[in-house]
């Protein structure tokens, strides 16, 4: 006989997805761990910005592949996969450095760790929407909030905790961080489970053995016509520029800071300005995870293009006065805006996705949309680096002139996006808006 179904779970699966995602989340705080590589290991910006970038590059890879395949393996089995992968890429990073590997690090703790972030970012994202269809926006906003903190967490406690208690030795704090990792993720991905079919909040759950009505299989729409879809086309060139213009700044903000700090007051000692630099880390992840809640509310009200829109013209002016600011509190907080815009982006992306692509194709489309940050997560990242390796006297206008020029070209592409349900031709492809045959 048919029971109520019980509220309590989907609360719980929302607080165990943003517990996961504040773990993965902390691979924001890479500057952190940057500026001591640089420093201590003598690594270049170039190959600090690599190991930052192929983690980046591999979650988004990974992300798509987990969308696709969620309905496959299921939300548990792909989050408990990507909660042991990531745990695992702190122990191998620790391995690398202990062997004085960069390509080793670069395999470890970037190529499995983005493996590991991937298939933990999309699963409670997807899942989550899943259980609240009734606050979709609230709710996946929430959610992906949890990533951006994950720098704050890590920047302002665990790192500075663990380098104290280990005197310094990172070889030992990425070892530490493995377990840390693993106790904190592994049981939240454990919690993660989809609703049973038919499941509506508030209404009585429909009997396992009852088949959902239905008159057509979602799966039986090409999936393709929908990645190929102007609508997908244009969400993705705007997301990667958002992403690039603000992952550029986040790869290597703490140096930047620390830069501006110095030329400001040159008596400050250097272990002084490695912790405003981690201030700002701290203080800008918070600004990360707001953005994704605030924006994602913004979004709501004005719509989904609009609110995209809206980001990156501001950021265009911020970036701008970038470029001329040398009092490094002023520095700091237009940081912390681009961070909000950063954090926005991800937090509206997710049900611009349900509006136009319905919830039946939420893992694979998003999934999918991801692949536009592991675009951004060379492009930004690598361009920063290398202004700051060949040309250190000119890098930071040259890097934000480029910050200007993505969100520039992210600008004109946002008059092309559109909140309208996608409904491409089937078949073929209908984006000329000409009737199919046989209309």
């Amino acid at each position: 006989m048919p029971h109520a179904q019980p509220m309590l779970p989907r609360w719980i699966m929302a607080a165990a997805g943003t517990i996961l995602q504040l773990c993965l989340g902390t691979v924001y705080a890479w500057s952190f761990f940057q500026s001591i590589l640089i420093r201590v290991y003598h690594w270049s910006n170039t190959a600090s910005a690599w190991a930052f970038s192929f983690e980046i590059l591999a979650l988004g890879i990974s992300a798509a592949w987990a969308g696709f395949n969620l309905p496959r393996f299921g939300a548990r089995r792909l989050a408990l996969t990507g909660a042991v992968l990531f745990s695992l890429s702190f122990l191998l990073a620790g391995w690398a450095l202990r062997a004085h590997s960069v390509p080793l690090f670069y395999l470890g703790f970037s190529l499995v760790g983005g493996i590991g972030i991937g298939f933990g970012y999309v699963t409670p994202v997807a899942t989550v929407a899943k259980w609240f269809p009734d606050r979709k926006g609230l709710v996946t906003g929430v959610v992906v909030m949890g990533f951006g903190f994950g720098a704050f967490v890590m920047s302002k406690l665990l790192a500075p905790l663990l380098l104290s208690v280990f005197k310094g030795d990172l070889v030992m704090v990425f070892e530490a961080l493995a377990v840390v990792s693993a106790v904190v993720s592994i049981p939240s991905a454990l919690v993660l489970n989809e609703p049973p079919p038919g499941y509506a909040p508030g209404a009585p759950s429909v009997p396992t053995k009852a088949a959902p009505v239905a008159t057509r299989s979602p799966m039986a729409e090409p999936i393709g016509a929908y990645l190929l879809s102007r609508e997908f086309r244009f969400m993705w060139i705007a997301f990667f520029f958002n992403i690039g213009a603000g992952i550029s700044v986040i790869s290597f903000q703490s140096s930047l800071l620390e830069e501006v700090w110095g030329a400001y007051d040159p008596t400050l000692e250097p272990t002084t300005l490695a912790g405003y630099g981690a201030t700002l880390i701290a203080i800008s992840s918070l600004f990360n995870g707001c953005g994704r809640l605030l924006w994602g509310m913004v979004a709501d009200r004005i719509g989904r293009a609009e609110c995209f829109r809206l980001l990156l013209a501001s950021q265009m002016i911020v970036f701008g006065l970038l470029l001329t600011v040398h009092n490094p509190w002023l520095f700091g907080a237009l940081v912390c805006y681009v961070l909000l815009c950063f954090g926005g982006g991800f937090g509206v992306m997710p049900s611009f996705v349900l509006d136009v692509f319905g919830s039946q194709r939420m893992s694979m489309i998003y999934g999918s949309m991801l692949t536009a940050w592991a675009a951004a997560g060379i492009a930004g990242p690598v361009i920063m680096a290398a202004w700051r390796d060949n040309f250190p006297d000119r890098a930071v206008i040259d890097g934000f002139l480029t910050g200007v020029l993505f969100l520039g070209s992210g600008f004109i592409c946002s008059f092309l996006l559109s909140n309208d349900h996608c409904r491409p031709g089937t078949p073929p492809l209908n984006d000329l808006g000409l009737p199919s045959a046989g209309a």
